[in-house]
This record gives structure tokens, sequence and C-alpha cells, in this order.
């Protein structure tokens, strides 16, 4: 199929849509991204390649490197992470307190801010340099040595996250992080601060549509039943409490983050990846859920 059609047709109609979205001010140096980009590019398993608009444009993919963290973390010798965490859908926004408090310090599930910071804890515990580490991972699914941090939006993470300070500080309180939270804080704040584009993302992400395998090289990034596993948690729980819509519109496994990324991988097919600034009310990007919507009706590709 020549995607490049469709991704054209999408485009053309969604530039008659309103975009009623806002950016993440919330975390200052989001404000400042120019809210009028767009970009989209899928790979396919056979590495075909089809792009749109700002696809080479670099972004903070924020809480899209949950996903990733999650499959090194099932690559370490960590036999109690699903005691830690749960897999279920949690229903509610990516940064409540309640449910955590309610139940005992164990968050739903590692793509939720507070499962998040578990998954970050046990990085802590097993990679002698953790921030190295992990973006030299980011860099050989992706292909690309160009990929880093932004400090500037980590610092700012920092300034504002008061939330997330709370949540890992309610966490410690169960037991359930074991490195100072401090530290843990810190280096949640840096994955959160990554920029890449949807080339980039979409390469980086293939390994989840390729039974585990990272098609740059050939090796595998986690076994067939952690990808397996990895797909189902992103599928139910990727875009926290609008992870129903995702499925009931879209029906892909996916994740978003509040700089506007959502990547989506079709098991055996293609990863996709799109990126438009404005969020809706949930915190995910308005055009592009409204694309992938679009996408998967058109291209009869969703997984039901």
């Amino acid at each position: 199929m020549n995607y490049s059609d469709v991704f054209r047709e999408i485009a053309s109609e969604l530039d008659e849509i309103e975009d009623r979205g806002q950016l993440a001010a919330y975390i200052p140096e989001l404000s400042h991204v120019d809210p009028s980009q767009f970009g989209a590019c899928l790979i396919t398993t056979k590495n075909e390649q089809f792009f749109l608009g700002d696809y080479k444009t670099t972004f903070s993919i924020q809480s899209i490197f949950k996903v990733l963290a999650l499959a090194l973390a099932r690559g370490l010798r960590e036999n109690h992470l699903w005691d830690r965490v749960g897999v279920e859908p949690s229903g509610s926004p990516f940064n409540s307190l309640v449910q955590l408090e309610y139940e005992q310090g164990i968050p739903r599930n590692p793509l939720i801010n507070a499962g998040a910071l578990v998954v970050c804890d046990v990085l802590l515990t097993h990679l002698k340099n953790p921030r190295q580490e992990f973006i030299e991972f980011v860099r050989d699914l992706a292909g690309d040595q160009d990929i880093d941090y932004c400090s500037r939006v980590a610092d700012s993470e920092r300034r504002t996250g008061h939330k997330n300070a709370a949540m890992v500080n309610l966490i410690k309180a169960y037991g359930n992080i074991t490195n100072d939270v401090d530290r843990v804080l810190d280096f949640y704040c840096d994955l959160c601060s990554i920029e890449m584009s949807c080339n980039q993302l979409a390469q980086a992400f293939l390994f989840q549509a390729a039974n585990g395998i990272n098609p740059l090289n050939g090796r595998e990034v986690v076994s067939v039943g952690r990808s397996k596993r990895i797909n189902a948690i992103m599928q139910l729980c990727g875009f926290y409490d609008e992870a129903g819509e995702f499925a009931f519109k879209v029906g892909l496994p996916g994740k978003s983050g509040v700089g506007g990324g959502i990547i989506a991988v079709h098991p055996g097919k293609y990863s996709i990846a799109v990126w438009s600034p404005r969020l809706n009310a949930k915190g995910n990007s308005f055009k592009g859920m409204k694309f992938l919507e679009l996408f998967t009706t058109r291209t009869a590709s969703s997984i039901f």
C-alpha cells in the first residue's frame, strides 16, 4: 500500500478541522514550541518508509519514554517487577495521587507517572551508569547517535514537577522505592526530556512490530513473550483515562506524550509516529489522535 497518498489525503482533511488543543504550558519549556507543526512517519517491518510534514523535527518525547524504559527493565534481572507495579488500566489522569494511596504505593501500570517512577528506580538499581546506558539503548534502537537529552526541558520539569515529587515520596513511604527519591526524580525528568523526531521514534519502536527484534541489527531487544506483553500494556494503558477511546477509534497499541507525540505499532506490519503539539483535555495530541483514527480506518489496519 502507498501510505504516502493516504497521509496526504488525511492531512488535507485535517486542515479543515480546527485544532482545539492547547500546549502543555504547565511545563514552561514546552510552551515555546510552534503549535502549528505537524509530522508523521510510518516504517514497515520491511523497512519501507513513508512520511509527512515535520517528520524530521525533534520534540520532547515526554511519557513515550516509559515504554522504552519498561523494555529495558524487562531485560534486567528484576524478578519482582510485577509485584511492584501492576498491568491494569488506571482510568485516572496520568499524575493521579488518589489511586496510588488507595493501593498502598503499588502503581496501576508502568505507563502512568507513578509506575514509570518505579521502573526508573529499577533501572537505577541495575545499571552502572543509568543516564548514559539509557540514551545508548534509545540510540541503538533508532540507529541514530544524535538523539540526546534536553537540559532545558529537564530543568523545567524539575522546577514544576511537584506532583511527581509527591508521588515518589508517597511510593517511598510504602517501601516501593529503594533508591534516594531525588535521584529517582532527577532520572525521570531526564528521560522525559529526550528529544526525537517522528522518523526516529518510528524506527526506535519498530522492534515492537517485529516480535522484539531490532530490524536494524537483528538483535533481540525483548523476547517474543515480553514484546507481546508490552504491546498489551500499551493497548490498555498508553493513553491514561483516554485508553479506551484510543482503542475504540484507532485500534493499535500506542503511547502518547505531552510533548504532542504519539507512537503506535501494528504487530507484524509497521510502527507509526505522529506529532502535533496541541493537546486535548486528556493530555493527548488533538490532531495526532484524529490523524491515527482516520489512518487506521482508511487503511483497514486496526488490530481488531
